[in-house]
């Protein structure tokens, strides 16, 4: 079987884009694909599938262990560019396991409206033999943040990301604040590892620094991932917006041999 691909990035965050059936990638299939040695390479599949609810399309995430997450900001903007591309539409809708995401595409950047975070409250963990304050949000799919240092994030992340506290797992975001309106973050996706950005992570990290007074609701926030910037505006309401990039990178065939 030979399926056609197309590579995109957003912030270093890469993707395989396919347009089949909803249901028609095998978890052990989208794990192959993104085997950087084995495979295409990539932190996850993204199925583009016909829309079942009114949208423009929809969106099926494979992470990179064959796992499904319920949303995945980085590749909505990823897959909002593609289907703009292929439909030479701006504005979109792309239904999602986590509701519908209104887009607008302007040029190489896509803004998103990421839908309303629910707050899920505080937790401590014991991490690494320290105690660990997260705050968790929800932006569709489940991430704990902390604002306090963790030293340990490269070795021990995958401890707080599969913590049996957290019946699915979950992302794991480290914060600092570094201006008045400007974060930074490194992230532990849930069934990926480290990455070089999160979209819902950033989100998410925004929506918990404007809670606390860390920065402004109602005003563009800048959040600084290893990979690069996003822009995060969350209003009182807890309603958010993102904005930022997504590239094509290459198309392609691959032989999955069956």
């Amino acid at each position: 079987m030979t399926l056609s691909f197309t590579k995109y990035e957003g912030l270093g965050n890469d993707f395989v884009i396919v347009t089949l059936a909803a249901d028609a990638l095998e978890p052990a299939t989208a794990a192959r694909i993104c085997d950087r040695h084995l495979g295409v390479g990539a932190d996850g599949v993204l199925v583009v599938a016909p829309p079942v609810d009114g949208g423009d399309a929809r969106m099926v995430v494979l992470n990179a262990d064959g796992s499904r997450p319920e949303m995945c900001g980085n590749g909505l903007r990823c897959v909002a560019a593609h289907v703009s591309a292929a439909t030479g539409r701006r504005e979109l809708v792309i239904e999602t396991d986590a509701g519908k995401r209104r887009c607008v595409v302007d040029g190489d950047e896509v803004e998103i409206e990421m839908g309303r975070a629910v707050i899920e409250g505080p937790i401590e963990l014991d991490v690494a033999g320290a105690r660990l304050s997260l705050a968790r949000v929800s932006m569709g799919n489940p991430h704990a943040i902390t604002f306090e240092p963790f030293p340990t994030f490269a070795t021990d992340g995958l401890a707080v990301a599969t913590h049996p506290a957290f019946a699915s797992g979950t992302n794991f975001e480290v914060a600092r604040v570094t201006g008045p309106r400007e974060l930074e973050v490194a992230v532990w996706e849930r069934g990926v590892g480290p990455t070089l950005a999160c979209g819902t992570g950033a989100c998410a990290v925004a929506v918990e620094a404007c809670r606390t007074e860390r920065a402004p609701f109602d005003a563009p926030v800048t959040v600084r991932l290893p990979g690069g910037a996003l822009c995060i505006t969350v209003s009182r309401a807890l309603d958010v917006t993102m904005r930022g990039p997504a590239r094509r990178v290459f198309r392609g065939e691959l032989d999955l041999g069956v």
